[in-house]
C-alpha cells in the first residue's frame, strides 16, 4: 500500500511540475529480428539502410567485435530508425550488447542483448528518439556479453 502511494504521489509532482514520467523506448523501443521479418517503429527492416555493420571476428587469438569504434553522423542523416547488421564471423557462439550504461543497471538504459550462432546474423533497429533520449551523451558501447576477456567497441554519434 505504501509504495502505491509513493507512486501516486510521484506520478501527481511529475504532472505539476510538467515533466514526464515516460522513461527509455518511449518510441518503441529496440527491436531485434530478421531482415525480411524485423520491425521497428512499424518500418520493415528491409525498407530501411544499414547504419551499420559490425562482425565478430578471430584475429590470430584474439576475439574481438569488429569495427572497434563506428560513428554515425546524424547531420547528414534522416530521422529514420538506426538499423544495425550484426554477424558473428567467428567459429563459436558470441554475444553482442550494445548499451548506453556501461554498468548496465537503471531500466531505462537503452539495452540491446542477443547471442550468435557461428555465421549468424541478426538485425537491431532503434528509433532515432529512443537513441537520443537514452543516451545522455553520444557514445554507446557494444560488446561480447558471454566472453567478458573479448575487444569491444564504441557506436559514437553525432548530433
Amino acid at each position: 500500500m505504501g509504495k502505491m502511494i509513493l507512486f501516486v504521489f510521484f506520478s501527481l509532482v511529475m504532472v505539476m511540475v510538467g515533466a514526464s514520467g515516460a522513461f527509455a523506448h518511449q518510441a518503441g523501443g529496440v527491436e531485434i529480428g530478421d531482415l525480411e521479418t524485423g520491425s521497428v517503429v512499424g518500418q520493415p527492416f528491409k525498407e530501411l539502410v544499414v547504419d551499420a555493420e559490425l562482425y565478430a571476428v578471430e584475429i590470430g587469438t584474439v576475439k574481438a567485435w569488429y569495427p572497434p569504434a563506428t560513428i554515425l553522423d546524424f547531420k547528414a542523416r534522416p530521422g529514420r530508425p538506426v538499423l544495425l547488421k550484426v554477424t558473428n564471423s567467428s567459429s563459436a557462439e558470441h554475444g553482442f550488447l550494445l548499451t548506453a550504461d556501461e554498468a548496465f543497471g537503471a531500466p531505462t538504459v537503452l539495452k540491446a542483448q542477443i547471442v550468435l550462432k557461428p555465421g549468424e546474423t541478426k538485425y537491431i533497429g532503434v528509433p532515432t528518439s529512443d537513441l537520443f533520449y537514452a543516451t545522455q551523451g553520444v557514445t554507446l558501447k557494444y560488446r561480447c556479453h558471454l566472453h567478458p576477456a573479448h575487444v569491444g567497441g564504441t557506436l559514437l554519434m553525432i548530433k
